[in-house]
């Protein structure tokens, strides 16, 4: 069996961080505290049979308009720095831009990189874009993605589940009518997120309206002025909407304000991520809330499980599953 940092923490009696930032060549570690942990780990065969001891955390950009535009992403990243830290292993941050002409030659530096494994932070990939990853000579997770081809390890979010379940809880509160807020970037998780809310409309046998789905852009102002120009051509109305994102709700939310149409009395909203000022929001938003925190830690353990051996010959898809929060802007009728 291949031995661990945490291995060989007990061995030595020093603390997983501490070993790795020994192995790493770290200031802050005391020579004679080095050279023991350097003994160990080549007595153990540790530093020839398992040399990682960083992860890196590629956050891909296809156009950061999803990355960018929303706060969402610092609570996962703060997640898998967490536990990075409690496993002991390094935690670098680099981003990988589609749209730069070195693009390529960056991501096979990186997934080559000795002693290193990589977790990619793929929300706005499209299809086709994993295939630069293919075969990685490292350990490898997705995050945020999945490819029905099921050849990557990946921590995602069950958005089709989720989707289903808010737009079940529009239909109990007596809704029949209902919107769809679309984003105008068709990452998969919108569009997972589109197959759950018909889900939940064939299911309760209430029929899809396209003239009440509204293209919208993704950041809080796009969003707002999308949804005013829309308001303008003075259209019908369902009595709820359900939107792809947090963003796009309350930017829609807003245009629907000043355009004199009171939440939730004419209009109910719901949104999807509970951003953290989805809370303060006038009136406060229902929506889901994705433990993001917890699936940046998510994707630490499982890529830890590949260095140390731990059943590597199965490829596993966690899906991590949102839970309503019941706020102010969906009316019972």
């Amino acid at each position: 069996m291949k031995v661990s940092i945490r291995d060989l923490s007990k061995m030595t009696g020093f603390s997983p961080a501490t070993i790795s930032n020994a192995l790493n060549h770290k200031k802050g570690v005391n020579k004679d505290t080095a050279e023991e942990i350097f003994r160990i780990a080549r007595e153990t065969g540790y530093l020839s049979a398992n040399a990682v001891t960083k992860i890196r955390l590629v956050i891909f950009k296809k156009n950061g308009r999803i990355i960018e535009d929303t706060p969402f992403f610092q609570s996962l990243i703060e997640g898998f720095e967490e536990e990075c830290r409690r496993l002991g292993y390094e935690m670098v941050v680099s981003r990988a831009d589609q749209r730069n002409p070195e693009y390529l030659n960056q991501v096979r530096e990186m997934l080559s990189e000795q002693g290193a494994a990589v977790v990619v932070l793929a929300t706005e990939m499209m299809d086709g874009d994993l295939e630069p990853y293919r075969n990685a000579p490292c350990p490898l997770v997705i995050l945020d993605y999945w490819t029905e081809s099921m050849e990557f390890n990946a921590v995602l979010i069950n958005n089709a589940d989720a989707a289903r379940m808010m737009t079940e809880h529009l239909l109990d509160n007596g809704h029949k009518e209902v919107g769809y807020l679309r984003g105008s970037f068709r990452i998969k998780g919108f569009r997972s997120r589109f197959v759950g809310f018909q889900t939940a409309l064939k299911k309760r046998k209430v029929p899809y309206k396209e003239d009440y789905t509204v293209t919208l852009g993704t950041s809080l102002n796009s969003a707002y002025q999308d949804m005013l120009e829309y308001l303008k051509t003075s259209p019908k109305l369902p009595t709820a909407f359900f939107a792809d994102n947090d963003m796009i709700a309350l930017g829609a939310m807003k245009a629907l304000r000043e355009m004199g149409y009171r939440i939730p009395e004419d209009v109910s909203v719901a949104g999807f991520d509970d951003l953290p000022f989805s809370e303060i929001s006038t009136p406060a938003l229902t929506t889901l809330r994705v433990p993001n925190r917890e699936m940046g830690k998510m994707a630490v353990r499982r890529i830890s499980e590949m260095i140390e051996g731990i059943g590597t010959d199965a490829v596993i898809k966690t899906q991590v599953c949102p839970k309503i929060v019941y706020r102010n802007t969906v009316k019972k009728l």
